[in-house]
Order: structure tokens, then C-alpha cells, then sequence
């Protein structure tokens, strides 16, 4: 697997609701967050009524925006890239603010509709690689549409339909009525029975309280779907709940409890027109698809999940990380494996070794912790349960897995991935977490039984404990345990 370390870089995006500076470094394919803010100026707040940029939400933005030029300054960005979008490029006072930032020493590119839109879905594209369907970017002054298949974007459309422009009594009927004159039979097509990506902090703040509401398990946006009959569900709690309820009974922000009524209707409206199968929340957007627009091909085929765990390992490995290594020496004796399953199964051996440091008693909790709530893309709620309970398992962890987790996923799958873990628990105790040492020895399944098969100058390695590792692991696999030295 390739890796390369880059950065810093940095992007201030200068949208209708937010200006927000992000610093970035760590590996290209999946960066790692150094620095994030975010201020509220409201740029496209009066867009719709007025057409022009509020002169105090530009004092605001330009306050924002020489704070961080300061800050990119004394962080030696090697990048900055600076970006306005929907606000800044359709307001009638838009080249004053140009102006006024270039005059601070920014020199933002406003780019177009159809431009935002591949952005957006190229981050969608670098965070869920066989996305197919319609990417939705939502921001404060637009909405973007584009179609996404094969790791490409086709051509997309941008609309003002953005949450400040269609405002908190927004009719989803009104503007289903648009999208119906304006969405082009290409991108109808693209969407239709598949999935919606939503993209932008209204959806995101949607997508959270659906969760909170109706109490999932596993509050982390990325990944997580609702059919349209949840959508709509969850725009009646927006509609019979006021702003400031939203906020302290679901731990919403304020910007966003306020900007929930708008973007509940333009997702009602757009599984209306759509009809896709269902919506996906994407945790990566314009901002991600940037950076992925500037990496080269080889990068971009790199799988992000593999590649997040792959560092976690190596930060956090005794002897340095040998996750994949781990994950061929056990494949063996899980021939039934399909694709998308061995790959979950390798992320976890890349995660194999990542709580030695934790204190005995909770280094099962801490593995989980980290297989569940990691920063990763490229894997829902059902992949992270998988490689939790995983990780529960080679950490010996005591008694039964997390309940609320397991009710995601099928016992058998459960099951399944205890046995990985169980093997991946032999190999560790087996090699005592060295590479050579797991590299002398196999793991088989033959007839019945789980062999193991050492050299005779590495009898040694079978201790007591080793054994019983051995048999827990038959037992779990519903078969007998074989020593051979030779």
C-alpha cells in the first residue's frame, strides 16, 4: 500500500453561511485535521431579499479572513487555497468584497456553479470511493447537484436553493416544482433507485438529529442512510419543534437548529424529484475534494479506510505496524471471505496492535473505542460495529460485546468477526507482536481442524498460553485444534 506524508496545506472557504479555515497534513489520501474554525459572518443571508453582501457580515467575514492569513502565515502552509463560492458570485456587491480581502492580503477565486459541484463530489468520491448515484452539496446560497459513478463526477448543476435563500418556511412543494423544471434527465437518471449523497453542514445537522432522535447507537454522521420515509419523519419534529428546543434537546448549534426547516424541505423535495433509494450523510465535501483533486492517479485509487487504519497502526504499534501481515497469516482459515469482507478483516489487523499502552483492564474498551469512533472514511455504522467487535476479541475483552452496537449488525456477522479476532489474539500472543517471528510459522484449516504448523527451532513459541489460544480459536470455528513442528 503506498502512503506519502505531506502538508501542511490549508483551505479557507468563504461560503454563504461560514467562512472556515481548515489546516491540513498527515498522509494525502487521508489527511488529518491540524487546525478547524469556523465563523458564522451570514455572507448570503440577505441574497435573496436584497442581492447584495450585509456590510456587517463582510466586516465580519474580513476580520475572519485576516485572522486567518495570520495564522496560515505562522503554520508555514505550503498551500493556501482560498475559495468563494454561492455569496460571493452572485451578489451585486461581490467584486467590493474581492476587493476589500484582496486588499488584506487574500486573493480568494471565486469559482463557478458547475465548478462547486465536481468539487463536492470529488470529496464524496475521495470519502466513498464506489459511490454511485447524485452527490446534493447544500450551502447557504445554493444548492449543487452532480451525478457520481465509477470514481468519476459527470456534469452538475447548481441551484439557488441554498438554506438562506429558500429560508426556514421553505415549501417543499415549491421547490420540488423547480428541481422538477431545472434537473436535467442525465442527472434524474443517475439518481433514480440509488443513493443521494448529502453534503453540507443543514444536512449534516439533519442526518444528526435523526440520530439523536430516534436514539442510534452510534452517533457519527459519515455513513449513515434514511429513506424518505424517515426524512419526512424527521422534518415533522423540525416543524412542531421551535429553533431553541432543537438546540438544548439535541445538542444541535444554533446556526444550524435554525437552518434545519429550510434543509428538511429541500431533502423532502429532492427524494420527491429523485427518488432515490435512499440518502447517505457524507462527511467530506468541497473542501476534501480539493485535496483530491490535487492528488495524482495512484493516490487516488488508495483505499481511505486502509490507508487511515494503516497510520493509526503504525503511530500506535509496538514494533512498528505488520497489520497486513497479520491479515494474510490468518486468511487462511477464512477462505469464504468475500472482498468486502477480507477488507474490513484487514483493517482490523492494521488496528491489531493499537491499545498495547492502555491500561490491562481496558485495553479491549480502548481497541473498540478506536475501531468504532475513528476519525475513518469509507466505511458505515456496520463496518465500524464489525471491526469494534474484532478488536474486542484480540483484546480479550470480558464478557458480552457492546449491546447497542451489536443490535446493527446479524449475530452471524458478529460471530464471524469474533473468530477473526480470536485468530488475530493466537497470532499476537504466538509472535509476541513481531513480524519474523509470525512469518516462520501457518495457520491452516484442514479437514475439520485448525492447524498450526511451526519449525522445530520455534517449538518454544507454543506455550501454555499459546495453546490455549489455539483451542479457543478451533472451538469458535467449530473445529479441532492441531499442533505440527517440523
Amino acid at each position: 500500500m503506498k502512503r506519502g506524508s505531506f502538508g501542511p496545506v490549508g483551505i479557507i472557504d468563504i461560503g454563504s453561511n461560514s467562512i472556515r479555515f481548515v489546516a491540513y497534513a498527515g498522509t494525502e489520501r487521508v489527511p488529518s485535521t491540524l487546525f478547524n474554525e469556523k465563523v458564522s459572518a451570514g455572507l448570503g443571508r440577505e441574497l435573496a431579499s436584497t442581492g447584495r453582501l450585509p456590510d456587517k457580515a463582510m466586516d465580519q467575514a474580513l476580520a475572519a479572513l485576516a485572522r486567518f492569513r495570520l495564522l496560515a502565515r505562522e503554520m508555514k502552509l505550503k498551500r493556501l487555497d482560498v475559495v468563494a463560492t454561492a455569496a460571493v458570485r452572485d451578489a451585486d456587491n461581490g467584486d467590493e468584497f474581492l476587493a476589500r480581502a484582496r486588499k488584506a492580503g487574500i486573493e480568494p477565486s471565486v469559482i463557478s456553479g458547475e465548478e462547486e459541484a465536481r468539487l463536492a463530489a470529488l470529496g464524496v468520491i475521495s470519502a466513498i470511493p464506489t459511490a454511485r448515484g447524485v452527490v446534493a452539496d447544500l450551502g447557504g446560497g445554493s444548492l449543487e447537484l452532480t451525478p457520481v459513478a465509477d470514481g468519476k463526477p459527470g456534469p452538475g448543476i447548481s441551484l439557488p436553493l441554498g438554506v438562506l435563500r429558500v429560508g426556514p418556511d421553505a415549501s417543499a412543494k415549491q421547490i420540488a416544482t423547480i428541481l422538477k423544471k431545472s434537473v436535467p434527465p442525465a442527472i434524474l437518471a443517475a439518481a433514480a433507485e440509488r443513493t443521494l449523497y448529502l453534503v453540507g453542514g443543514s444536512f449534516r445537522a439533519f442526518v444528526q438529529l435523526d440520530q439523536q432522535s430516534s436514539d442510534y447507537p452510534l452517533h457519527i454522521v459519515h455513513g449513515h442512510a434514511l429513506d424518505a420515509i424517515r426524512a419526512r419523519e424527521v422534518r415533522q419534529l423540525v416543524r412542531g419543534t421551535e429553533p431553541e428546543q432543537l438546540k438544548s434537546r439535541f445538542g444541535l448549534s444554533t446556526t444550524r437548529s435554525q437552518t434545519l426547516g429550510a434543509a428538511a424541505a429541500v431533502l423532502e423535495a429532492l427524494f420527491r424529484v429523485l427518488e432515490p433509494a435512499r440518502a447517505v450523510a457524507s462527511a467530506y465535501g468541497l473542501r476534501e475534494g480539493l485535496l483530491y483533486d490535487h492528488l495524482a492517479a495512484d493516490r487516488r485509487a488508495e483505499d481511505p479506510l486502509l490507508v487511515a487504519a494503516l497510520e493509526a497502526g503504525e503511530k500506535l504499534g509496538r514494533f512498528g505496524d505488520h497489520g497486513a501481515e497479520l491479515d494474510a497469516w490468518i486468511a487462511p482459515i477464512f477462505p469464504d471471505d468475500d472482498p468486502s469482507a477480507s477488507r474490513l478483516r484487514l483493517a482490523a489487523c492494521l488496528l491489531a496492535d493499537v491499545a498495547w499502552e492502555a491500561h490491562p483492564d481496558f485495553r479491549a474498551l480502548w481497541a473498540v473505542d478506536m475501531g468504532v469512533h475513528g476519525n475513518w472514511v469509507g466505511i458505515d455504522a456496520l463496518g465500524r460495529t464489525i471491526i469494534g467487535r474484532t478488536l474486542w476479541a484480540a483484546f480479550g475483552g470480558d464478557g458480552p460485546f457492546n449491546p447497542a452496537l451489536a443490535q446493527l449488525v446479524e449475530q452471524r456477522v458478529l460471530d464471524h468477526a469474533g473468530r477473526w479476532g480470536a485468530a488475530i489474539r493466537l497470532a499476537q500472543r504466538l509472535s509476541g507482536g513481531t513480524e519474523r517471528l509470525l512469518s516462520r510459522c501457518s495457520i491452516a484449516l484442514e479437514e475439520g481442524e485448525v492447524v498450526l504448523r511451526l519449525k522445530a527451532k520455534d517449538r518454544a513459541l507454543y506455550s501454555d498460553i499459546a495453546a490455549r489460544r489455539h483451542r479457543q480459536l478451533a472451538s469458535l470455528m467449530g473445529c479441532g485444534a492441531r499442533l505440527e513442528v517440523g
